[in-house]
């Protein structure tokens, strides 16, 4: 009887530590001073370094206001963007918040903010190319960013990609790797998030590409957080909400956008 009792009580024991254990990791960010944010430090102008190396962009003012709201010191982390997901849900950092789309698939593994901004997916060529429509893509060769929402779009779209030279997209580690191609012509083409292409072709020099009529779609920048951590999430939303009312978005808006 006595080892059957002492079972048991080591079995609650266990069982109260674990579950202890699952109470904190569910709520991670409770009590955390310093929260550290996974971001792409090319994806201008939403996060990435300037040429003093300091790390800034419309998400870097967002963020560091948000936060700032709530009490808590931010580090920006750069990171392999094609393996955000697995960074955050491993918990090496706590929030992906640099021009993150929403979408079906990204929504079963992460928990997300309220939308804060709208995008879309364009097709962005040089302006002396005889390209103007996704059918002058043929046989060419499109880039775009591995791991990005632009990547998905493309091929989702089953009909376009197959057309493509090799049936496949062109894939890099990041947008500015894409688009230094394009300009050399290695690729014909180039798709990506409408924020960043627009920012990078207007301190490049506008009349050196254009914009294509056609695109892959409109989407939502979120922020995202582990699946687990919804008090985090809840809190940002509250701040997201608070500073959309006191025009704090439109300020920083403004400062990037013009």
């Amino acid at each position: 009887m006595k080892k059957i009792m002492k079972k048991m009580i080591f079995m609650v024991t266990v069982f109260s530590m674990v579950f202890m254990m699952t109470g904190c990791f569910a709520n991670n960010n409770k009590g955390k001073d310093k929260i550290i944010i996974g971001f792409d430090n090319t994806f201008v102008p939403m996060g990435f370094l300037d040429e003093n190396g300091d790390v800034v962009g419309f998400d870097v003012d967002l963020a560091k206001e948000a936060f700032k709201r709530l009490g808590k010191e931010v580090e920006f982390q750069p990171i392999d963007w094609s393996m955000k997901e697995t960074e955050l849900n491993n918990g090496n950092v706590d929030v992906l918040w640099n021009g993150y789309s929403l979408n079906e698939e990204r929504e079963k593994i992460v928990s997300f903010s309220n939308p804060y901004l709208k995008n879309k997916q364009v097709i962005v060529t040089m302006s002396n190319s005889n390209i103007n429509t996704k059918e002058d893509l043929k046989g060419k060769e499109v880039g775009t960013q591995q791991g990005s929402t632009a990547q998905e779009a493309v091929e989702d779209d089953k009909s376009f990609i197959k057309t493509l030279k090799n049936g496949n997209i062109v894939l890099y580690d990041t947008y500015d790797k894409a688009l230094r191609d394009l300009e050399i012509g290695r690729t014909s083409a180039v798709v990506g998030d409408e924020v960043l292409i627009r920012y990078y072709i207007s301190q490049k020099g506008e009349e050196k590409y254009k914009i294509l009529e056609e695109n892959f779609g409109f989407e939502d920048y979120v922020v995202a957080f582990a699946k687990d951590n919804t008090s985090l999430r809840d809190d940002i939303n509250k701040e997201l909400k608070s500073m959309k009312n006191d025009k704090t978005i439109d300020k920083i808006y403004k400062k990037w956008f013009k």
